[in-house]
Formats: C-alpha cells, structure tokens, sequence
C-alpha cells in the first residue's frame, strides 16, 4: 500500500480488501448459509410438493380421495406457478412488508431471508422433482407394484433414489443461482455481500473497485461450489468395478466385473470385460 491516497486501480483495490475485508467476508458468509439453508429446505419442500403431484388417482375406485387430492394438487400447482413467475425480490419485499402489515408478523433478517430463499427454491424444485420422478421407466412401478410395495415404498425405494441422481446437476445449479440471487435480500436490510459491498462503496466512492473485489468473491464461491457438487455427483455414480458374490457355495461366481462402453463408426455396444 503506497503512502498518502491510492491513485491507480490496482492501488484502491489494495486499500479496500485490506480496510474492509472483513466485512465483505462476513456478508459472503451471510451469503453462503442464506443460499445453502435456503437451497436445502427448499429441496425438501420441492421433493413434497413433487411426489404430491405424481400420485395418481383413479376417478371410479375412490371419487373422494380424486377429489381431495384434485384441490391440493391445484393449491400447490398455485403455488409454484405464483413463485416461479415472479422475481424473488417482489416477493421478499411482499411477503416481508405484506407479512408486518397484514398479520402484524415482524420477521427477523435470518427468518425472512430462509424462508424466502426456501419458498422460492421449492416452487423451482417441485417442477425438477416431478420431471425427474415421471422420467423414471414406469416399468420399474409396476414391478414395484407387482410384489406388494404400496405407492410410498415404492417412491422411497425404487424411484427416488434414481431420481436423486438425474436431478442431481440442477440441484447444483439452483445452489449457485441462489448464492448470487441472495443479493435481492439487500431490499429489507439483510447484510449479504451485495448489501456489504454497497456499504463499503459509499464510505469511500469508489464503486468499481469496490463491486470488483466482490465479483470475483462471488466467482470463487459460485466456482468452489460448482466442483464440489461435481464431486458429489461422481461419488454418487459409484465405481467402475463391483463384486459379483452369491449365496450358493456350490457355484463360484464371486470375482471383479466391469463395464464399459465401446464405440465405433456404426454404432454403441455395452460389452462387459
């Protein structure tokens, strides 16, 4: 840090990360637990309101339960199509005013910004979970159904599981939209890094520099959480090699097995090894 003001852009950036790191790192770390709080209930709500809307009915053997579940299917359709067609910040600034104004509910910065982060999510996820639940062969349900399981084993062991994986990359990517949309939360008070960065700019007038330090937080952050999620996601597939063991003593089947996939000009074969 040269002595007196800073002069040149490399100068100023100096001076700021020095004199207000603190407070940028503090609301990237609002940011970090408002977008992964928020994506992770907002998963589970979507995986509800998903499951919810593939149980099938049938009209004629039970018009009752038809009926009950035709209103909560439309309630929650409602509800995604109301949140997934309005920005997030109308709906911070609506359900934050709306709620002190209507219900006398005051909600406290972390409250607000979970639960907005968290509907928000949910009415993406529903959409995702149902996708990714109907892409499932529907052989594998029928099979499910054949030896007994009841519609919710059979969510719990045989498709979710399989859907978890196809839905895995926009899981991720609502993770990462959610820790740059937190910036919305800035419209009722909360100390994310948008809202910090805004603080810091105004002290000293220098806002490019200052929005440039926090673009590049957002990056390294968007960026650690892409990768981890790759991560996961390999982790998830499982290993090439695999043990093929069975109970019967008399036949010896147990050694490595392992697949892959040979191409050539014509065509794609799966040939084990």
């Amino acid at each position: 840090m040269p002595n007196g003001t800073p002069e040149s852009f490399w100068e100023w950036i100096v001076y700021i990360w020095q004199e207000y790191s603190v407070s940028l790192l503090r609301g990237a770390w609002v940011t970090m637990v408002i977008a992964v709080v928020g994506t992770f209930i907002g998963c589970i709500i979507g995986f509800a309101v998903g499951i919810v809307q593939t149980i099938p009915t049938d009209r004629k053997k039970n018009p009752v339960k038809w009926v009950l579940l035709g209103i909560v299917k439309f309630i929650l359709g409602a509800y995604v199509e109301i949140f997934r067609g309005t920005p997030m910040m109308v709906q911070a600034m609506f359900i934050y005013f709306g709620s002190a104004a209507l219900f006398n509910i005051y909600m406290s910065m972390w409250g607000a910004a979970f639960f907005i982060v968290s509907i928000n999510t949910g009415a993406y996820m529903a959409e995702t979970v149902r996708g990714g639940i109907l892409s499932i062969d529907p052989g594998q349900t029928e099979g499910a159904q054949a030896i007994g399981m009841t519609h919710v084993q059979t969510m719990i062991n045989v498709i979710l599981p399989q859907a978890l994986r196809n839905i895995m990359p926009q899981i991720g990517n609502n993770l990462i939209i959610n820790i740059k949309d937190t910036c919305v939360l800035s419209v009722i008070g909360t100390v994310e890094l948008f809202y910090a960065t805004k603080g810091v700019a105004g002290a000293i007038y220098r806002y490019f520099e200052s929005f440039t330090i926090t673009m590049v937080i957002y990056f390294i952050l968007t960026f650690a959480s892409s990768r981890l999620l790759r991560l996961w996601e390999s982790r998830m597939d499982g290993p090439d090699n695999y043990d093929l063991a069975t109970t019967d003593t008399l036949e010896h089947t147990s050694g490595m097995r392992r697949y892959r996939v040979k191409s050539n000009r014509n065509s794609n074969s799966r040939e084990g090894l």
